[in-house]
């Protein structure tokens, strides 16, 4: 045997092989695996990158923005949007009155404050209402197929060949009363195929997943397989069309209520302000406040869809 005392091995063609003992081999920061203990998912990266986007964060701070002014329009003005006096018509700003009085005396900035109420919870509503139904059918159908797919897809297929805005328009003039559940209620009905489809085939992609496979040899039940593995996997399309459509809805009740079929005028929303606003457009600027605030709240929400959209796709992720 050879002395390895030394780190020498056995000589070899006149040569000798030495080893270097372990206490003294340096240990390269590539030989080092760092383990950080918490697993990524594709939710923790998306928000990770949600974070650093600056669209996100600008359209984010806005929604909070309108969001407040909705729930607690109080803290923005003392005045009531509905009080008019004649004396004031078309009268300038001026102290408490930044952007002065309509044509009926009443006061433009707290109609401005107001008015997001009932355009922005339209909205919220339809969507919520948007989402329930449709992304409810669309999973089932795709989840279970067969009949019930069948059923779904037909009766999807009958509500786009309807357009919405005629929709919306006939049956809101065949109403006697018209609330803001009138219209959540007619916006949801001829919209919930397209959150239907986008779940639908979110769904048919996540169950044929190998987690999916092996959940299910592990005995867990169908509809268990659906709630814990197949619909958390299958929302961030449904999460992405969802953001989208909420300022579709906004622009939808303010069209509808600019063109007298939406909302009645006892309720102060941005589309009655624009159609009253409309009238004096050559010679005011009262169009501009309720217009203003309009499209940079759907502004703000068509800007967060965007940035979910591209933090849960995958082939747009930067890496």
């Amino acid at each position: 045997m050879p002395d390895l005392d030394n780190g020498a091995g056995p000589e070899r063609g006149g040569q000798r092989h030495f080893v270097a003992p372990p206490d003294e081999v340096e240990v390269l920061a590539t030989d080092v695996v760092v383990d950080s203990g918490v697993p990524t998912s594709i939710w923790r990266d998306a928000w990770r990158q949600l974070r650093r986007n600056p669209i996100f964060v600008v359209a984010a701070l806005l929604i909070a923005f309108v969001l407040i002014v909705v729930i607690w329009p109080g803290l923005f003005t003392d005045q009531d949007p509905r009080y008019c006096n004649g004396d004031f018509s078309m009268d300038p700003r001026g102290a408490g009155h930044p952007f002065g009085f309509d044509k009926q005396g009443c006061d433009i900035y707290a109609r401005t404050v107001y008015g997001a109420r009932a355009s922005v919870l339209a909205g919220v509503g339809a969507t919520a209402l948007f989402l329930l139904v449709g992304g409810t059918l669309g999973a089932l159908a795709g989840f279970y197929g067969g009949l019930l797919d069948s059923i779904v897809s037909r009766v999807a297929e009958v509500f786009y060949a309807i357009p919405l805005m005629l929709a919306a328009i006939v049956l809101m003039q065949l109403l006697d009363s018209r609330t803001i559940w009138t219209v959540i209620v007619i916006l949801a009905s001829f919209t919930w195929p397209q959150a239907a489809r986008i779940a639908r085939s979110a769904v048919i992609q996540a169950k044929n997943s190998d987690y999916v496979t092996a959940a299910q040899a592990l005995g867990v039940s169908r509809i268990q397989t659906l709630l814990r593995h197949v619909l958390p996997n299958a929302a961030g399309p449904l999460i992405v069309v969802t953001t989208l459509w909420l300022g579709v809805f906004i622009v939808t009740e303010a069209t509808l209520s600019y063109l007298g079929v939406g909302l009645p005028r006892t309720v102060v929303s941005w589309g009655a302000d624009i159609a009253s606003g409309q009238k004096e457009i050559r010679t005011s600027a009262i169009l501009f406040y309720p217009a203003t605030a309009l499209a940079l709240t759907v502004l703000s929400f068509i800007m967060l869809g965007d940035a979910v959209r591209d933090a849960l796709d995958p082939k747009a992720r930067k890496r």
